[in-house]
């Protein structure tokens, strides 16, 4: 918070013509009814506008709201072109709720994040998936908070917070691209960490993968932690994700992700859910196949 301030206001005594970027945009309501009802016409539109629907997710503590993914073979390339942690953006959310309201992420938000200084090359691919959107989905107003477009580029919430890069998004390491993707779909499989995988996205060619994981546990399942930062109504936030690249795995630190997804969080709220960056790192590592240590307890036992 700290860190975006001192950059909006410096990037606003710069220029006077600066902008801002909010990671959402409203689209079109449809009929309501329930979350999976939206979400069924939301795929139904999806697929009109050539998209593919990979996945849709509901939080079982969450009633009323759901997300559904979809990727678009434009933008895959250029995900796949820029490779290593870009492969996160290859998912394109959309968040619905009962009434029937619509909004789905921000290509030129997250973008920024995930391309960083690769963006500007691709530029017009995503401004052409940002049209198509807006002709499928609707063109609403942004939601979900803003931030300065060159923040996104090497974004973080606030200094000494991790970034896209962070070292400690890293998990395990296999000795092929094929060992690790089995492990990861194995693991999923069984829910390792009390988890469940919502989408995958494999560009074997390039030798990545991302995967959407619900969070199914009871102190840190998703429905109740995006309550308690009242983030429920930018749902597309969800679901997080582990990724491969090469032969390793890895997932975005919480404190990257979390804050990138929820840029109009507070301090105050955020510390509401102060364990849970830690607990996704575990959850995640368990899906990724990191043994865990046994504790000093199990040591005296």
């Amino acid at each position: 918070m700290i860190l975006r301030w001192i950059s909006a206001w410096g990037l606003l005594a710069f220029s006077a013509g600066v902008w801002a970027v909010s990671p959402y945009i409203q689209g079109d309501p449809v009929a309501g009814g329930s979350a999976q009802v939206v979400a069924a016409a939301v795929e139904s539109k999806l697929k009109g506008g050539g998209f593919k629907v990979v996945g849709k997710y509901f939080p079982k503590t969450l009633t009323g709201y759901g997300v559904v993914v979809a990727t678009d073979d434009a933008m895959l390339n250029e995900v796949g072109a820029v490779g290593g942690p870009a492969v996160l953006g290859a998912a394109i959310r959309v968040g619905v709720k009962a009434d029937g309201s619509v909004a789905y992420t921000n290509p030129d938000y997250w973008y920024r994040a995930y391309f960083r200084k690769a963006f500007d090359k691709r530029e017009a691919a995503v401004k052409a998936l940002q049209t198509r959107l807006q002709d499928t989905l609707g063109a609403g107003k942004g939601q979900g908070g803003d931030e300065p477009p060159g923040n996104l580029v090497n974004y973080r919430y606030m200094i000494g917070m991790e970034r896209l890069d962070s070292s400690k998004s890293k998990l395990a390491e296999y000795g092929s691209f094929a060992e690790a993707l089995k492990t990861v779909r194995d693991n999923l499989a069984k829910g390792a960490g009390k988890t469940a995988k919502v989408y995958e996205v494999v560009m074997a060619d390039r030798k990545l993968a991302v995967f959407g994981v619900a969070m199914n546990d009871a102190e840190h399942n998703d429905g109740d932690w995006i309550k308690k930062i009242d983030m429920q109504n930018n749902i597309a936030g969800l679901p997080y994700e582990i990724y491969i690249v090469d032969n390793e795995v890895s997932s975005p630190h919480g404190r990257f992700r979390i804050a990138l997804a929820f840029p109009d969080v507070g301090m105050g709220q955020f510390m509401r859910i102060s364990s849970l960056p830690n607990a996704i790192m575990e959850a995640m590592g368990s899906v990724a196949g990191v043994e865990k240590k046994p504790s000093a307890e199990a040591w005296q036992q």
